[in-house]
């Protein structure tokens, strides 16, 4: 490594939320409706990102749980995880 390096490396950031959706208020996605999901994360913070992100955690009970977000450097979306 070369003096300088090891501060330009970068590491992807983690954010958690909590999400309590009903099956009915994702409803709204399928009929074109919404779009995006809005939620505060753990440190306060509001995100939004596509609805789409999260359809694999829908159940008849709707969406529910504690999800972590990563994104690159570059705030590029990675992955969402259920977390709890």
């Amino acid at each position: 490594l070369t003096a300088g390096t090891a501060s330009s490396m970068s590491v992807n950031q983690f954010i958690r939320f909590r999400l309590d959706l009903s099956y009915d208020q994702f409803l709204a996605v399928y009929q074109g409706v919404a779009h995006s999901v809005n939620a505060r994360t753990d440190d306060g913070r509001r995100i939004q990102f596509p609805a789409g992100r999260i359809q694999r955690f829908l159940t008849k009970d709707g969406i529910r749980g504690c999800f972590e977000m990563e994104l690159t450097p570059q705030n590029k979306f990675v992955a969402i995880n259920r977390i709890g």
